[in-house]
């Protein structure tokens, strides 16, 4: 069974970085994507970046680009998303999700970790 945890969150100030990093297990994640997801309070939850595991193609949220990094440790399991300039509207609880690469829906979530940025 896929199990994904995220760790890294916090309390930062508007400009500042954050590393978010989510270790897999239980699976050949060669196979599989993996996204990162947040959702603010009293919003729905909103598509970050994602990795296809085996050739490391990335894909970025409008509102994110050029200030986060998604990448993967292929040795450590390990996703990581490196976010940069952040931004109070930022603040949100962010999820790490993994699915099979010739799914389209995510079928392993984990826990989530919250990020704050204050101004």
């Amino acid at each position: 069974q896929v199990q994904l945890v995220e760790s890294g969150g916090g309390l930062v100030q508007a400009g500042d970085s954050l590393r978010l990093s989510c270790a897999a297990s239980g699976g050949t994640f060669r196979n599989y994507v993996m996204g990162w997801f947040r959702q603010a309070p009293g919003k729905e939850r909103e598509f970050v970046a994602s990795i296809v595991w085996s050739s490391g193609w990335t894909s970025y949220a409008d509102s994110v680009k050029g200030r986060f990094t998604i990448s993967r440790d292929n040795a450590k399991n390990t996703v990581y998303l490196q976010m940069n300039s952040l931004k109070p509207e930022d603040t949100a609880v962010y999820f790490c999700a993994a699915r099979m690469l010739l799914n389209q829906e995510y079928a392993y979530w984990g826990q989530g970790t919250q990020v704050t940025v204050s101004s």
